[in-house]
């Protein structure tokens, strides 16, 4: 399973990635990526994506609530991807 923490400034995206690893260490250290969003055409309304992997799904709804409030927090929000 992935987990999309979306973002407007790579800022936000870098310290919640940063909080994520430090929460669940056997995850790592997420990605922190710059991608376009369907339908945005300018470079500027690229989003900053913090890419939280959990291949085993061993992050229960517990954990998926920190994750989306966390990204609350910054002004974010997750997507499962």
């Amino acid at each position: 399973m992935r987990h999309l923490l979306v973002f407007a400034e790579r800022d936000d995206a870098e310290e919640v990635a940063e909080s994520v690893a430090e929460e669940f260490p056997r995850i790592g250290v997420p990605a922190v990526v710059r991608e376009t969003l369907a339908g945005e055409d300018d470079a500027e309304d690229a989003q900053w994506v913090v890419v939280v992997e959990d291949p085993g799904g061993t992050l229960e709804a517990g954990h998926l609530a920190w994750l989306e409030a966390l990204a609350e927090e910054y002004d974010g929000w997750r997507e499962a991807g």
